[in-house]
C-alpha cells in the first residue's frame, strides 16, 4: 500500500500497538541513540519510539522498522514473503514463452503496470516544499550524534540524489551525512557507489555536482535507496512496484536539474563541488557495531531547506546487532531473493543472512543440487552478484527441504552442513573486492574470502568418508585450559551436545604467530581428531555466548589471510579472529574499537526512564559490552 505521508505511516504504526510517543525532552546527542538500543535488543519491549520534545520545532521518528511486523507494515504486506512471491509472480509472467497472439495480447495488462510504477513529475510545488526555510540551517533540525567517539551529528536516514551528467540517468542511494556547518555536510560517498561514480564523473566534466537529500514520506523510499538495485533501474520504479502506486516527483527549487518525492518530509538541496578540498569526516558508528574510520570525503554544500507544515525527522541507529538496519537486509534479503535465482543462479532455493553476519559478512544459501561441482558454480555465480561481491563467508547447503530442516534453524543447520563438509577439499579461499568497511582486510576494500560447502557430496566429490560426528571421549576441556594459560574460555558445547565438530577458543595474543602455534599445538592432543574447525576469537569475550563470538568472529577474519590447518592429517582448519595488530600480526592499518554508550549519557537515561513511557526500566546493553572495550577512542592503540 501506498503512505500518503510519513505520518500516515506513524499512525498506522500507532494503531497496530507499534509504537511509542514520548513526551518528555530527550537530547538529540546520545540520549535518542542510548534509548533507542536499549528498546531494539529487547524483544518483547521493541517498538518504533515518536521522541515529540527535540529541543527543535520538529518531532522524531526511529526505530519505524525495526521489526519484522514494522517491516511489513512499512511495505504493506502480511509477511515479508508476500513480495517475494509478487516479484516470482511477475518474472514468470513476462518470461513464459508467448505462442500466439492471444497470448500476448493478454500479457499487456501486465506490462501496462510497469507504466504504472514509472516515477511522474509533478508540475507546480509539492508538500515537502511547503515551508521554504528563509536562511537554511541544519542546526534547526533533530540531527543525532549517536556514540561517544562519533566525529559529530550525522543524518543517517538520508535518500541522497544524483544524476549522471552524461546521460542523465537518476541514483538514489543511502550514505550518512556528518554535520559540520549549518550549511554543509560531509557526503560518505564509497568508491563502490553510484553516486561516487557520479561525482568522479562532474570531475572530469570540472562541474559542480547537483544533490538532493529526501528525509521522510513513505517508508518505501527509504527502503527502496537501501535496495542493491542494478545501476540503471530506477529506485523508485522498485518504490512503486512495493506500494503498487507511482511515486510523484518535484523538481528542486535551487536545483532544478533534480526530482525529489513530492510527499516527503524533507528535502535538502545543495551541490558538491569536485574541485573543492576533500573534508576529514568520521569516525562513525557503523552497522558492523565497530567504528569506521574517519577518512577523506566531499563537502556538501546546502542551498536551501523545505519541509511540509508537520514534518516529522527521521532517523536511526546502527551498532551492535540487533538494531534497525537487520529488518531492512532482511526484506533485501527476500526481495532480490526472487531475481538472483531467476536471472543469474537459477538452482537456489533460499538465502538467509543472519543477524550475527552484519549483511555482507555470513549469508547462508541453500541449492537444488543435481551433479558435481555445482556448489562451486554457485559460489562464483554469487560472488559475481551485485553487491555479493562484498560476501565474506558464503554456506551454501542443498537438501534442507528433504530433510526437514529451516534455513533459519542455525543449530540442525551447520550439524547437516559440517556433516557434509572435509574441511580440507570442501571450503574453498578466495579473494576479491570488500565492503570499505570491513577492517579486517589488509588492504581497504580488498580482502579474502571463503565458502563452505555443506552440500551434500557426490561420489565424485567424495575423498575420504564422511561421518556423522560425535565428540571423543578422550577430549578435556579442563587439559587444554591446564596446558595452555593463554586460553581465557573454551566454548566445547557445540561438540560436546549438539554434535557439531566446532570448538570455540578465547584466546590473549603475546607473540607473533601465536595462534598459529596455539592451533598446531591444540590439533595434536588426545581426542582432538574428529574435530574439523577451531575459531580463535579474542580474549575478551565471553565465549559461551555464541551470537557475540560470531559477530566478533566475522568481523574480525580474513579467511584466505587468517586460516590453517593443524592435526596430524592437518585436517582440522583454525581461523583467526582475533584483533590484528602491528607488533604480532604485521597489521598495517589502524584497528576500531567496538561501540558503547560513555557513562555519563548511561546514568543520563537511566535518570529520566521513568517520564518516557516505555515501562520497567531496560539495562544498558553497553554495559555488558564494557569489558570488550580496548583502550583508545574510535580507534584502538597500538600499546593495547
Amino acid at each position: 500500500m501506498a503512505y500518503k505521508s510519513l505520518r500516515a505511516f506513524i499512525d498506522a504504526l500507532e494503531q497496530a500497538g507499534e509504537l511509542v510517543r514520548i513526551k518528555t525532552f530527550v537530547d538529540p546527542v546520545l540520549e535518542i541513540a542510548e534509548i533507542t538500543d536499549r528498546i531494539s535488543k529487547t524483544p518483547d519491549r521493541n517498538k518504533a519510539l515518536l521522541f515529540e520534545n527535540t529541543g527543535t520545532d520538529f518531532p522524531l521518528l526511529i526505530n519505524s522498522m525495526g521489526s519484522e511486523r514494522r517491516m511489513c507494515i512499512a511495505l504493506g504486506v502480511s509477511k515479508l514473503d508476500d513480495v517475494t512471491k509478487d516479484i516470482e509472480d511477475l518474472f514468470k509472467k513476462l518470461s513464459a514463452p508467448k505462442n500466439g497472439m492471444l497470448e500476448k495480447l493478454a500479457m499487456l495488462p501486465q506490462l501496462g503496470k510497469f507504466a504504472s510504477w514509472m516515477p511522474k513529475v509533478i508540475n507546480g510545488r509539492g508538500a515537502c516544499q511547503e515551508v521554504v526555510m528563509e536562511k537554511p540551517d541544519l542546526d534547526k533540525l533533530p540531527i543525532l550524534k549517536c556514540w561517544p567517539q562519533d566525529g559529530g551529528r550525522f543524518i543517517t536516514l538520508p535518500a541522497i540524489h544524483t544524476k549522471d551528467p552524461n546521460n542523465g540517468i537518476r541514483n538514489i542511494g543511502m550514505y550518512r551525512m556528518q554535520v559540520f556547518e549549518p550549511t554543509m555536510t560531509g557526503m560518505h560517498w564509497h568508491k563502490h557507489k553510484v553516486s561516487a561514480r557520479h561525482f568522479n564523473e562532474y570531475k572530469k566534466l570540472g562541474k559542480r555536482m547537483p544533490v538532493a537529500v529526501a528525509l521522510g514520506g513513505d517508508p518505501v523510499y527509504t527502503y527502496s535507496a537501501t535496495a542493491p538495485l542494478p545501476e540503471n533501474v530506477d529506485e523508485y520504479m522498485l518504490a512503486g512496484f512495493l506500494r503498487k502506486k507511482k511515486v510523484e516527483m518535484v523538481r528542486c527549487i535551487t536545483q532544478p536539474d533534480l526530482e525529489v518525492p513530492a510527499d516527503a518530509d524533507f528535502i535538502i538541496e545543495g551541490y558538491v563541488d569536485p574541485g573543492e578540498d576533500l573534508i576529514w569526516e568520521g569516525p562513525f558508528g557503523d552497522h558492523t557495531g565497530y567504528y569506521s574510520l574517519p577518512d577523506f570525503y566531499p563537502r556538501f554544500h546546502v542551498t536551501a531547506i523545505t519541509h511540509r507544515k508537520d514534518a516529522v525527522y527521521p532517523a536511526t541507529i546502527v551498532g551492535i546487532p540487533p538494531q534497525e538496519d537487520a529488518w531492512l537486509g532482511k526484506a533485501t534479503e527476500r526481495i532480490f531473493l526472487t531475481p538472483i535465482k531467476m536471472t543469474m543462479v537459477p538452482e537456489i532455493t533460499d538465502m538467509n543472512m543472519p543477524v550475527e553476519g552484519v549483511f555482507h559478512n555470513l549469508v547462508i544459501t541453500t541449492i537444488n543440487k543435481e551433479y558435481a561441482g555445482q556448489g562451486q558454480k554457485v559460489m562464483n555465480a554469487m560472488w559475481g552478484a551485485g553487491q555479493m561481491m562484498f560476501n565474506k563467508i558464503l554456506v551454501l547447503t542443498d537438501g534442507v527441504k528433504e530433510s526437514g530442516i529451516k534455513i533459519d534453524d542455525y543449530l540442525a543447520l551447520t550439524r547437516y552442513v559440517l556433516n557434509n563438509v572435509n574441511p580440507v577439499t570442501d571450503i574453498y579461499f578466495s579473494q576479491g573486492p570488500m565492503d570499505v568497511l570491513d577492517h579486517s582486510c589488509s588492504k581497504l576494500g580488498f580482502g579474502g574470502k571463503m565458502c563452505i560447502d555443506g552440500t551434500k557430496k557426490t561420489e565424485e566429490e567424495i575423498t575420504t568418508p564422511l561421518l556423522p560426528f560425535s565428540l571423543n571421549p578422550a577430549f578435556s576441556k579442563a587439559n587444554i585450559l591446564a596446558a595452555f594459560p593463554e586460553i581465557a574460555g573454551i566454548n566445547e558445547k557445540p561438540a560436546r551436545e549438539w554434535n557439531i565438530p566446532v570448538l570455540m577458543v578465547a584466546v590473549k595474543k603475546d607473540r607473533p604467530n601465536h595462534v598459529f602455534e596455539l592451533h598446531e599445538k591444540i590439533s595434536i592432543l588426545p581426542g582432538i581428531d574428529e574435530i574439523k574447525i577451531i575459531l580463535y576469537v579474542e580474549y575478551t569475550i565471553n565465549v559461551d555466548d555464541i551470537a557475540d563470538v560470531l559477530w566478533r568472529f566475522c568481523n574480525n577474519l580474513d579467511p584466505k589471510r587468517d586460516h590453517f590447518y593443524g592435526g596430524r592429517q592437518k585436517n582440522i582448519l583454525g581461523l583467526d579472529g582475533t584483533r590484528k595488530t602491528k607488533k604480532f600480526d604485521n597489521f598495517d592499518r589502524p584497528w576500531p574499537n567496538i561501540i558503547v554508550a560513555d557513562d555519563q549519557t548511561i546514568a543520563a537515561v537511566d535518570g529520566k526512564w521513568s517520564s518516557l513511557g516505555l515501562g520497567e526500566k531496560i539495562i544498558s546493553p553497553s554495559l555488558r559490552y564494557k569489558t570488550q572495550l580496548y583502550r583508545g577512542g574510535a580507534t584502538v592503540l597500538d600499546s593495547e
